[in-house]
């Protein structure tokens, strides 16, 4: 539940003070709020319109504009299909964007990437419609700038940049993997927000027939979503 703020102003703010107030309590009312409802990390709805960079998901009855990548624009079904998406929500101080992935692993390499200096939101959404980071890291490994050839923004010494941050990435991924981890299904569904109980509860419910680490993540978040 959001708790409600009172805020006092001037009744007549005068020049550009009024606009700077106006956006002032926006953005706490956007901070608040965020700090009391969890991000939105996973979407299963209605295609209701396409574009070039972005389509609009209709989720019970309302609908939240989603920017995809060019690749995963190509694999989503037509207008009126339905599709799942796992999302990342992007903050700013004027927007709250959406990003989707069609996959867990590329939502994964997206966030990795958000990580490293320079990298904006449509550079890592791009990139990360390479695949997973365990996909393309032996050209990540071998310093192949050619991977990121055609990807708007990124330079060959951008992409240089990316490699380098990468593969210290990639070897603390292969570290912590040599001391053994946990579920990979049960990492991802705490990544959405749940808790290491819930996930672990939800995990157990799957059909043992159900091999494929996101074909679990679904099955979970379905008996997560009933509770």
């Amino acid at each position: 539940m959001i708790k409600c703020i009172t805020v006092i102003v001037r009744r007549r703010p005068v020049g550009r003070r009024r606009g700077n107030l106006v956006w002032a309590i926006k953005i706490a009312s956007v901070r608040l709020a965020m700090t009391k409802e969890k991000m939105i990390s996973y979407l299963n709805g209605k295609i209701i319109l396409k574009k070039d960079k972005f389509i609009i998901l209709e989720v019970a009855q309302i609908g939240y504009k989603v920017f995809v990548s060019r690749q995963s624009l190509l694999k989503l079904p037509e207008i009126g299909a339905d599709v799942k998406l796992f999302c990342f929500q992007n903050v700013k101080e004027d927007a709250l964007d959406l990003y989707g992935f069609l996959t867990y692993d590329e939502l994964d390499f997206f966030e990795v990437l958000m990580d490293i200096r320079g990298v904006g939101p449509k550079s890592a959404l791009d990139i990360a419609a390479l695949g997973s980071l365990e996909k393309i890291k032996d050209r990540i490994l071998a310093q192949d700038e050619k991977i990121f050839a055609g990807i708007p923004g990124i330079g060959a010494k951008k992409a240089m940049t990316i490699i380098l941050e990468l593969t210290g990435k990639i070897k603390m991924i292969s570290t912590a993997k040599l001391k053994g981890s946990k579920d990979p299904a049960e990492d991802a569904l705490t990544q959405l927000g749940f808790s290491s109980q819930q996930a672990k509860e939800a995990l157990a419910q799957v059909p043992a027939s159900v091999k494929d680490m996101e074909e679990r993540i679904k099955v979970a978040l379905k008996s997560l979503g009933k509770s």
